[in-house]
């Protein structure tokens, strides 16, 4: 016969897994699910059922960590940037809309064609009405969003969600060096939390904020402060949402983030941006060497930059409410400051938040 002869491979060629591959997979499918359990506790904490704590394995958190979220989120930052077709505008920012509850009647540009990209839709600016800035209090929200939990610090640890903690000085590194934050030397031998408070009978006290993807993603500064110093962590990009905080401890110290420290007029201040899965990039205005989620970093480490210098001796002096930076995403800004301790927080745990409301004050 005329027949070609068909040559196969054996089975074990023609089909070989690599373990990137099985990890992938892996790491996938597990994340999915995870995402469906959260799901489920969103309803039922609508439904005001409370339930206990519990936290991921080693072993989950490093199935977990096996997804290449920041390839992930390297792949999407492009996709935002890729010019739509005036006639498929409309229909795609729609569905965002319409599946995150966005209200574009807050935005300085309704007409949805005027949005070139996904990335110029995400950063949508509002209209200066939208957002008055409390001037009654002390300190504001600086961006929309979900309040995680607030309080004072205790023994080091920071509450990410009720019951689920973070170690202070994991968060934040090693202490800065006090020429850059104008502060004086500590008493050798204190804890890291009492080396952060610079006066006498100041306590520290902090705030999460959970920004999800319908809020607007920008930034603004909480209060009249200087920034000293800019810390940089590169790290993993997994969700921060309520449930994935509630399940692994120390999230926010596995996730890559931007540490802005300084002081106000009661000490210590310090605002930390926070990276998560499609957020790599986090903008800081007037820092134009920061540069997030690139492709190589080491395990553990971190830059420093002084926004102090011999022709700056102040750092960079931000008004209440002044824009700072802006997530591609949503993500989580974390505050952790130093305040006399008759502060008080007005907020309540879960309390969805706009930029400008009052967070608390004396």
């Amino acid at each position: 016969t005329d027949r070609k002869k068909l040559h196969t491979a054996p089975v074990g060629q023609a089909f070989r897994l690599r373990p990137f591959h099985v990890l992938v997979a892996t790491g996938g499918g597990y994340a999915g699910y995870r995402k469906y359990e959260d799901y489920k506790l969103e309803q039922l904490e609508k439904k005001g059922i409370e339930l206990p704590v519990k936290l991921a394995s080693e072993w989950e958190v490093a199935l977990y960590k096996s997804v290449p979220t920041r390839l992930l989120s390297r792949a999407w930052g492009r996709l935002n940037q890729v010019e739509l077709p005036t006639w498929l505008r409309k229909p795609v920012y729609s569905l965002y809309i319409w599946t995150f509850g966005v209200n574009m009647k807050e935005a300085a540009v309704e007409d949805l064609h005027h949005y070139r990209n996904l990335s110029e839709f995400f950063r949508r600016k509002l209209k200066p009405q939208a957002r008055p800035v409390c001037c009654l209090h002390s300190v504001i929200s600086p961006s929309d969003g979900k309040i995680l939990n607030f309080g004072q610090v205790k023994n080091c640890e920071v509450e990410q969600v009720k019951g689920v903690t973070y170690s202070l000085e994991s968060f934040l590194g090693p202490r800065i060096s006090t020429e850059d934050l104008h502060f004086s030397e500590a008493p050798p031998g204190n804890s890291f939390q009492q080396q952060l408070v610079t006066k006498e009978g100041n306590e520290l006290y902090h705030c999460v904020i959970y920004l999800a993807p319908g809020d607007y993603h920008c930034f603004h500064s909480p209060t009249d402060w200087r920034v000293s110093h800019r810390r940089h962590f590169p790290g993993s990009l997994m969700s921060v949402n309520p449930g994935v905080a509630r399940w692994i401890k120390e999230l926010f110290c596995h996730n890559e983030r931007v540490v802005l420290t300084g002081d106000w007029k009661h000490g210590f201040f310090s605002l930390t941006a926070v990276g998560a899965t499609n957020v790599g990039s986090i903008r800081i205005y007037f820092d134009q060497d920061l540069h997030t989620n690139s492709p190589f970093y080491s395990k553990g480490s971190y830059n420093d930059f002084s926004f102090v210098s011999n022709n700056n001796k102040e750092g960079i002096p931000m008004r209440k409410g002044e824009h700072l930076g802006e997530f591609n995403l949503g993500s989580t800004i974390v505050l952790i400051f130093e305040a006399p301790k008759d502060f008080k927080f007005h907020l309540k745990a879960g309390q969805k938040i706009r930029f400008g409301e009052a967070l608390g004050s004396l």
